[in-house]
Protein backbone atom coordinates (compact mmCIF):
# COMPACT_ATOMS: atom_id res chain seq x y z
CA UNK A 1 0.00 0.00 0.00
CA UNK A 2 1.06 3.59 -0.56
CA UNK A 3 0.69 7.02 0.96
CA UNK A 4 -1.25 9.33 -1.33
CA UNK A 5 -1.39 13.12 -1.02
CA UNK A 6 -4.49 14.71 -2.51
CA UNK A 7 -3.93 18.39 -3.24
CA UNK A 8 -7.40 19.87 -3.36
CA UNK A 9 -9.29 17.64 -0.95
CA UNK A 10 -12.77 19.13 -1.38
CA UNK A 11 -15.89 17.04 -1.96
CA UNK A 12 -14.48 14.83 -4.72
CA UNK A 13 -11.11 14.66 -3.00
CA UNK A 14 -12.74 13.44 0.19
CA UNK A 15 -14.68 10.79 -1.74
CA UNK A 16 -11.43 9.63 -3.34
CA UNK A 17 -9.68 9.69 0.03
CA UNK A 18 -12.35 7.50 1.58
CA UNK A 19 -12.12 4.99 -1.25
CA UNK A 20 -8.33 4.87 -1.12
CA UNK A 21 -8.35 4.49 2.66
CA UNK A 22 -10.83 1.63 2.35
CA UNK A 23 -8.39 0.04 -0.14
CA UNK A 24 -5.71 0.17 2.57
CA UNK A 25 -3.76 3.23 1.46
CA UNK A 26 -2.61 5.95 3.83
CA UNK A 27 -4.13 9.18 2.55
CA UNK A 28 -3.32 12.79 3.32
CA UNK A 29 -5.59 15.56 2.02
CA UNK A 30 -4.79 19.23 1.73
CA UNK A 31 -6.96 22.18 2.55
CA UNK A 32 -6.31 25.90 2.77
CA UNK A 33 -8.89 26.21 5.53
CA UNK A 34 -8.19 24.68 8.96
CA UNK A 35 -11.95 24.46 9.52
CA UNK A 36 -12.16 21.89 6.69
CA UNK A 37 -9.69 19.55 8.41
CA UNK A 38 -12.43 17.74 10.34
CA UNK A 39 -14.25 16.87 7.10
CA UNK A 40 -11.04 15.46 5.62
CA UNK A 41 -10.41 13.39 8.75
CA UNK A 42 -14.00 12.10 8.68
CA UNK A 43 -13.37 10.87 5.12
CA UNK A 44 -10.48 8.73 6.39
CA UNK A 45 -7.56 10.97 5.45
CA UNK A 46 -4.98 12.83 7.46
CA UNK A 47 -5.70 16.56 7.04
CA UNK A 48 -2.84 18.79 5.99
CA UNK A 49 -3.11 22.57 5.81
CA UNK A 50 -1.30 23.72 2.68
CA UNK A 51 -1.98 26.09 -0.18
CA UNK A 52 -1.27 25.10 -3.80
CA UNK A 53 -0.83 28.81 -4.52
CA UNK A 54 2.22 28.60 -2.23
CA UNK A 55 4.03 25.39 -3.20
CA UNK A 56 6.41 25.72 -0.25
CA UNK A 57 3.48 25.12 2.12
CA UNK A 58 2.97 21.66 0.59
CA UNK A 59 6.53 20.40 0.98
CA UNK A 60 6.22 19.01 4.53
CA UNK A 61 3.03 17.27 3.45
CA UNK A 62 5.07 15.24 0.95
CA UNK A 63 6.86 13.34 3.71
CA UNK A 64 6.48 9.64 2.99
CA UNK A 65 4.19 10.26 0.01
CA UNK A 66 4.41 7.92 -2.98
CA UNK A 67 1.63 9.37 -5.19
CA UNK A 68 0.56 13.01 -5.43
CA UNK A 69 -2.88 13.78 -6.87
CA UNK A 70 -3.21 17.35 -8.24
CA UNK A 71 -7.00 17.48 -8.01
CA UNK A 72 -7.58 21.06 -9.16
CA UNK A 73 -9.46 20.62 -12.45
CA UNK A 74 -12.44 22.41 -10.92
CA UNK A 75 -10.56 24.90 -8.75
CA UNK A 76 -12.44 28.13 -8.14
CA UNK A 77 -11.26 31.65 -7.47
CA UNK A 78 -9.68 34.55 -9.27
CA UNK A 79 -9.06 33.52 -12.90
CA UNK A 80 -5.36 34.42 -12.79
CA UNK A 81 -4.79 32.35 -9.65
CA UNK A 82 -6.72 29.37 -10.99
CA UNK A 83 -4.76 29.49 -14.25
CA UNK A 84 -1.48 29.65 -12.29
CA UNK A 85 -2.38 26.37 -10.56
CA UNK A 86 -2.09 24.70 -13.97
CA UNK A 87 0.93 26.66 -15.12
CA UNK A 88 3.52 28.34 -12.90
CA UNK A 89 2.51 26.64 -9.66
CA UNK A 90 2.34 23.21 -11.26
CA UNK A 91 5.70 23.73 -12.97
CA UNK A 92 7.24 24.72 -9.64
CA UNK A 93 5.74 21.66 -7.97
CA UNK A 94 7.17 19.30 -10.59
CA UNK A 95 10.60 20.89 -10.20
CA UNK A 96 10.49 20.37 -6.44
CA UNK A 97 9.18 16.79 -6.64
CA UNK A 98 12.51 15.63 -8.03
CA UNK A 99 13.97 15.88 -4.50
CA UNK A 100 11.10 14.10 -2.72
CA UNK A 101 9.98 10.48 -2.26
CA UNK A 102 7.05 11.05 -4.66
CA UNK A 103 7.17 8.46 -7.44
CA UNK A 104 4.06 9.36 -9.40
CA UNK A 105 1.64 12.21 -10.05
CA UNK A 106 -1.99 12.18 -11.11
CA UNK A 107 -2.87 15.44 -12.87
CA UNK A 108 -6.60 16.19 -13.19
CA UNK A 109 -7.09 17.59 -16.70
CA UNK A 110 -10.89 17.89 -16.73
CA UNK A 111 -13.31 20.08 -14.84
CA UNK A 112 -14.53 23.65 -14.78
CA UNK A 113 -11.13 25.31 -15.18
CA UNK A 114 -10.74 26.88 -18.65
CA UNK A 115 -9.62 24.37 -21.27
CA UNK A 116 -6.50 26.36 -22.15
CA UNK A 117 -5.27 26.16 -18.54
CA UNK A 118 -5.94 22.42 -18.40
CA UNK A 119 -4.08 21.95 -21.69
CA UNK A 120 -1.11 23.85 -20.26
CA UNK A 121 -1.18 21.54 -17.24
CA UNK A 122 -1.22 18.48 -19.52
CA UNK A 123 1.82 19.86 -21.35
CA UNK A 124 3.67 20.48 -18.07
CA UNK A 125 2.85 16.97 -16.90
CA UNK A 126 4.22 15.52 -20.14
CA UNK A 127 7.34 17.69 -19.82
CA UNK A 128 7.91 16.50 -16.23
CA UNK A 129 7.55 12.88 -17.31
CA UNK A 130 10.01 13.33 -20.18
CA UNK A 131 12.52 15.49 -18.30
CA UNK A 132 12.66 13.84 -14.89
CA UNK A 133 11.23 10.41 -15.75
CA UNK A 134 8.51 11.05 -13.20
CA UNK A 135 5.54 8.79 -13.90
CA UNK A 136 2.45 10.88 -14.58
CA UNK A 137 -1.15 9.82 -15.15
CA UNK A 138 -3.50 12.38 -16.66
CA UNK A 139 -7.03 12.08 -15.29
CA UNK A 140 -9.24 12.97 -18.25
CA UNK A 141 -12.58 11.90 -16.75
CA UNK A 142 -15.03 14.76 -16.22
CA UNK A 143 -16.24 15.27 -12.64
CA UNK A 144 -19.71 13.96 -13.52
CA UNK A 145 -20.92 11.32 -13.42
CA UNK A 146 -19.22 11.03 -10.06
CA UNK A 147 -18.95 7.22 -9.97
CA UNK A 148 -17.19 7.15 -13.34
CA UNK A 149 -14.83 9.93 -12.24
CA UNK A 150 -14.03 8.11 -9.00
CA UNK A 151 -13.31 4.86 -10.87
CA UNK A 152 -11.03 6.69 -13.30
CA UNK A 153 -9.16 8.42 -10.44
CA UNK A 154 -8.63 5.09 -8.65
CA UNK A 155 -7.45 3.50 -11.90
CA UNK A 156 -4.96 6.33 -12.50
CA UNK A 157 -3.48 5.86 -9.04
CA UNK A 158 -3.49 2.07 -9.43
CA UNK A 159 -1.68 2.38 -12.74
CA UNK A 160 1.10 4.42 -11.15
CA UNK A 161 1.45 1.89 -8.34
CA UNK A 162 1.52 -1.17 -10.61
CA UNK A 163 4.94 -2.78 -11.02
Amino acid sequence: MARVLIVGCGCRGRALAGTLAADGHAVRGTTRDRAAAARIAAAGAEPYVGDPDRIGTLMEGLTGVTILVWLLGSAAGEPERVTALHDGRLRMLFEKLVDTPVRGVVYEAAGTVPAAALERGRALAAHAAATWHLPVAVLEAPPAPHDAWLAAARAAIGGLLAP
